[in-house]
């Protein structure tokens, strides 16, 4: 065994032992199994005693398991020989950060330590609601009283907050954004700001992460209004600015975010994601009026599509699934799936995407695109078209 994974696993093994162990996870996996990804693993209590629980996300699915504690090192011996090439260990003393290259090299940097308490090792415990109410920006924003408790009209969006905040941190969870101390996100058509203040305040004040966060809106006044209660919540890198979807250059951004962007909105919103290398794209595609006078129903369906009603319905999910489909054409993994209700509308579906690093079966997907678009006789597609321009497809 090579000396510095030797040492790491000395410091797994030293810091489960004196409870300072936080968490464990294993990456950049190069072993037979095609469909492995990451392993997660945290101490938890059992009835039958401490033990270590570990997560294997694959593709498609994810399996667990608790390990005795005095099998960790063994079993992550036997991890980093069966083809995961780099550890991240947290404990409340330091990090380490282990790399193992292709010709054996190994690489092993300590830091100061991301976590300066353990958390909780309990199974059940109480779910805690990611965002304080007394937060001032939801005071601010008109969320809550000055007491903290929130307004009678606003428990929907008090809920759609929560369940937004919630769903982003499953997403950074399950994507090569879990370990980084700093992002990069950015809000396109942020609106009021409601999520754009949500984002910021879990990535830096809950998970103690140095984020920075951009919200893009075309009304001078919304942007006016958030850039005054960022400043006044002390939220130094959330910064709103005045622009459109299509005129806005993100950078280097690790997150993009356009929810209930209208129409083709939405995919020039994941169009800069994806030509900007988003390693995670969260939308919430609405009025998707592009494809629908298009739509030449097959003759098979001829006597079900001649309902407007029918017609509409498979409009929207045309447009979605077919973004979906381009999504994982260009690298990505998607999701798709229905967000909470809100004031906006009632057509509430979360497209999100979550940047692979193997390349994609690009003529696969682009010939079940390409069949969809025949058999429905579509002949443009915004996103598509955008992708092509710039050379992809």
């Amino acid at each position: 065994m090579l000396e510095n994974v030797e040492k790491f696993l000395d410091s797994l093994e030293t810091s489960l032992l004196n409870g300072t162990f936080v968490r464990l996870t294993l990456g950049n996996y190069k072993g037979i199994d095609e469909h492995l990804q990451r392993i997660h693993a945290r101490p938890v209590k059992t009835k039958k005693g401490d033990r270590l629980f570990v997560l294997y996300r694959y593709e498609t699915r994810d399996t667990a398991k608790n390990y005795p504690v005095n099998e960790a090192r063994s079993l992550i011996a036997k991890l980093l020989d069966d083809g995961f090439r780099s550890g991240h260990l947290f404990t409340t003393e330091h990090d380490l950060q282990l790399d193992i290259g292709k010709k054996g090299k190994t690489r092993l940097n300590t830091a100061e330590p991301t976590f300066k308490t353990a958390p909780t090792t309990e199974h059940d415990r109480e779910k805690k609601l990611q965002i304080d109410p007394n937060a001032f920006y939801l005071r601010a924003l008109g969320i809550t009283t000055d007491e903290g408790k929130i307004r009678d009209k606003q428990q929907d969006k008090w809920r759609q907050i929560n369940k937004f905040v919630e769903i982003l941190a499953g997403l950074v969870h399950k994507s090569e954004l879990e370990d980084r101390k700093s992002l990069n996100a950015v809000d396109m058509g942020s609106g009021k700001g409601y999520l754009t203040f949500a984002a910021y305040d879990y990535f830096a004040n809950i998970r103690g992460i140095d984020v920075e966060i951009t919200g893009v809106e075309a009304r001078p006044d919304l942007v006016q209004t958030c850039n005054d209660v960022a400043e006044a919540s002390g939220f130094e890198k959330l910064k709103f600015v005045c622009g459109t979807i299509q005129s806005y250059d993100p950078g280097d951004v690790d997150i993009l975010i356009a929810l209930h962007a209208c129409n083709t909105a939405t995919d020039d919103a994941i169009y800069k994601g994806i030509t900007h290398k988003a390693d995670l794209i969260i939308t919430v595609p609405c009025c998707q009026h592009e494809i629908r006078p298009q739509l030449k129903p097959p003759e098979m369906l001829r006597d079900i599509l001649k309902h407007p009603v029918m017609l509409e319905r498979v409009a929207e999910t045309l447009t979605d699934g077919l973004r979906s489909l381009i999504l994982e054409r260009e690298g990505y993994t998607t999701k798709l799936f229905e967000f909470v209700a809100t004031e906006h509308t009632p057509k509430n579906n979360m497209l999100v995407a979550i940047r692979l690093k193997k390349a994609p079966d690009i003529a696969g997907f682009q010939h079940e695109i390409d069949q969809i678009k025949a058999f429905y006789g579509i002949k443009h597609q915004h996103l598509d078209e955008l992708l092509r321009k710039n050379g992809h497809g």
